[in-house]
């Protein structure tokens, strides 16, 4: 159920980053759905192959797309379980990604452009460099609640003091900031350049065609709302645990009275409503800086990359702190 709902979002997410960027420029802009009418003329032509390319080109945006999908099961849905969640399964979730990243980078040196091996090249910096915020966020998000598994996690992190609010602050800013980069978007890429001196994932795609091409633009758009799926499953309340913070002590209550345990169906309409909510507002603050956000220079891009390792570091530090491991 979860999954399909965020299937669901997918189909408007791409189209509401283009509103809002139509409506920020003054112009009447596309439909809502237009991104997947073209996805949709794509799925029904032909891939056309260069001579150069082997069997490794070929293979690269449908295992793309399966690892998107593969790593989507992992996440559990406010208030749902997820599907194959386990002890650690933030770290298969991760390496999911890298897998298909790991194949889409090698179908773009498949084809020997240096063009695309270029783009190729920064793409792969890129992630390596915003892996370890990632590794560090989650590590920090573990130790605070004593849980490894990404459901447990989310069910256990609530909101409730202010300690609580700044881990949280950093974790859904580090969570935007990840997706903006995974998904080569403003300010590291821009998806509307045509300069292949700067262009980073659209130069990778460029013999891509057809059916192919519409593989990675579904995977794109999954994408885009898995990591708004991420950003829901810390601000939407559950049906669980609750985590009490102050400067004092940490402790865990699972009474269904104080957890905040309405049942019945209302709190899953409520959870469904503003998982959809923050949905838009992702989509839309996307939308918003790509608007009037400039593009930061190629060599400006792994330093703020690296800062954002800095920034889950604080986070770090801080639950280290409030959880007295480093006291004496």
């Amino acid at each position: 159920m979860g999954f399909l709902l965020a299937i669901v979002t997918a189909f408007f997410f791409p189209g509401i980053i283009l509103r809002v960027k139509s409506i920020a420029s003054g112009r009447k802009g596309p439909g809502i759905l237009q991104p997947w009418r073209n996805i949709l003329v794509l799925f029904r032509k032909g891939s056309v192959f260069s001579p150069t390319t082997s069997f490794v080109f070929r293979i690269a945006p449908a295992i793309y797309l399966s690892t998107v999908i593969c790593a989507m099961l992992l996440l559990p849905f406010p208030g749902m379980p997820s599907y194959f969640g386990f002890d650690g399964d933030f770290v298969l979730f991760a390496y999911l990604l890298a897998l298909g990243k790991f194949l889409f980078i090698l179908g773009a040196l498949d084809t020997g452009s240096s063009f695309e091996g270029m783009g190729a090249n920064r793409e792969a910096l890129y992630s390596m460099l915003a892996e370890p915020a990632f590794f560090v966020l989650f590590g920090t998000l573990a130790l605070l609640t004593g849980h490894t598994s990404m459901q447990q996690i989310f069910e256990s992190f609530q909101f409730a003091g202010h300690n609580s609010f700044i881990i949280g602050f950093i974790a859904v800013y580090l969570l935007i900031q990840i997706a903006m980069i995974e998904n080569s978007r403003m300010p590291v890429d821009d998806p509307k350049t045509h300069l292949e001196l700067t262009m980073i994932h659209e130069v990778m795609i460029l013999d891509h065609s057809g059916f192919d091409l519409a593989l990675i633009q579904t995977g794109t758009a999954l994408k885009f709302a898995m990591y708004g799926l991420l950003i829901a499953n810390f601000l939407v309340p559950v049906d669980g645990g609750q985590l009490i913070m102050n400067d004092q002590h940490i402790s865990m209550s699972t009474d269904p009275g104080i957890a905040g345990n309405t049942g019945g169906g209302w709190l899953m309409v409520m959870q469904v409503g503003i998982y959809y909510l923050i949905q838009v507002i992702f989509a839309g603050l996307i939308g918003f800086m790509e608007s009037f956000r400039a593009r930061k220079k190629l060599v400006r891009n792994p330093q703020f990359i690296v800062t954002l390792t800095s920034i889950a570091l604080v986070a770090f530090i801080l639950v280290l702190l409030i959880t007295f491991k480093m006291i004496g």
